[in-house]
Formats: C-alpha cells, structure tokens, sequence
C-alpha cells in the first residue's frame, strides 16, 4: 500500500471559521453541570472560554480543579503546535487555543503520516511527564485543515516530576489507544510491536471495563446528558 500524506486524508469536514462566520460575539459550545463554554474572539484572536462559574454550586470545585489540571498540562506543553496553548487561568475561567479541525470519528484519517504524527505527539507529551488518559475518545483527536492531528480536552491529564510505574502504565495506555484508533481506520500498516501492544491492555484498563466503565456512563449519559461523543470543547465543527 503507498504511504499517504496529510493531504490524502478525508477533510472535507473541516471548516476553519465554523464557528465564528462574521461573527464577534460569544458562541455558546456547551452548558453542563461542570459549567458553560464559549468560542470568543479577541483581538482577532479565537479562543475557547471555559467558565467554571456556571458550573452547579455542589460540582464547582471539582469543575476548577479539572481545569487547573488543563491548565498545568497545557503550559508544560506549550511548545508542541499540535496541542491547544493556554491564554488564560485565573482559578475560575480558562482560556485556551481554539484549533480548528474536525474530530476523528468525522474526518476518519486513513493516512499512514497522521498517525506517525500523533504517535509522535504522544512521545513528546510523555517526554514532559505529561499523560493524556483520555485517549480513547475519537473526538479528542482533531484532523486540521493539513490533514495533520491534534490533541485536545486535557482536564483529566496528569503530570508527573518522576516517570514511575504509575507514568510508564498510564503513558503506555495512552499509546495502546491511539493505537486502537490506527486499527480501525489503517489496520494493515500495524507494526508487530503495535499489535502486542494491543493485545495486552494494562490491569487498570481491564478493570475500568469491568466495573468502573459502567458507572462512568451511568454518570455521563444519564446525569450529565452527554452522547457518547460529547463532552468536550471544539470537537463538533458543524455545530
């Protein structure tokens, strides 16, 4: 099979002013228990606004300290491009880069060049201590207007001084699932590294599945009202 680059990826669902046509005002993305969140411009600049202050009284702790975690992912990744840069924490609003693409499970990349790169991105990621934990979900990646991917919605992303079993599992984890992601969409150009990779998920993983998964969607879908692709800031350009 010939490689394929960024170009040779499905875009046709990217739009790169979705959102703000002519517009300079305020767009509300989302409004939930953990508070609402905002495309806004300023300065010419597009930026997603998170406002934890709209978050319900009895969650809003918890709403500032997934964003404070956004926040200390995000600055000590400042200097990779395919991740959002932060504007702005205050302890109550987030302000962070609005990267306009669309998710996976829209755009459904095929080309060989987007997953070197993501994989790549997640090493440099791990190279700063930094660990996603949210992988899994195809709207957390983006395919840009280049066909190039992007990482978003770090609020359960931890960051670690020392790479300890903990890291090293969870990093792992991190790679097993974009993984699961190449084997949907370019199942033939899997390493034999990659496929042991997955096909032994860490113990924490095999217990999510069994017991913790289930609440998780009894707290998303039923509390919260999310749909199984929902739940973070820029992941639907079409609104």
């Amino acid at each position: 099979m010939p490689t394929q680059s960024y170009k040779d990826v499905r875009t046709e669902n990217i739009r790169e002013n979705t959102y703000m046509d002519n517009e300079r005002t305020p767009r509300l993305l989302k409004s939930d228990l953990f508070g609402a969140v905002w495309l806004a411009q300023d300065e010419g600049q597009t930026f997603i606004r998170r406002d934890t202050t709209q978050a319900r009284r009895w969650l809003r702790f918890l709403a500032r300290r997934l964003a404070a975690r956004e926040a200390r992912a995000l600055t000590m990744l400042d200097h990779i491009a395919q991740v959002p840069s932060l504007k702005l924490w205050d302890g109550a609003e987030l302000h962070r880069q609005w990267l306009a693409g669309a998710p996976m499970q829209s755009a459904r990349p095929s080309g060989r060049a987007y997953y070197r790169e993501a994989l790549r991105i997640l090493r440099l990621m791990h190279r700063e201590g930094v660990v996603h934990n949210d992988t899994a979900k195809e709207p957390n990646w983006l395919v840009l207007a280049d066909g190039s991917p992007a990482l978003i919605d770090f609020q359960v992303a931890m960051c670690f001084n020392k790479r300890g079993k903990l890291f090293r599992m969870l990093a792992r984890e991190d790679l097993r699932h974009m993984l699961k992601h190449k084997r949907t969409y370019r199942p033939d150009d899997l390493s034999a590294r990659e496929l042991r990779i997955l096909a032994t998920p860490a113990f924490s993983s095999r217990l999510w599945q069994a017991s913790g998964k289930k609440l998780y969607l009894w707290i998303t879908r039923g509390l919260l009202g999310w749909a199984d692709r929902e739940g973070a800031d820029d992941r639907r350009p079409d609104g």
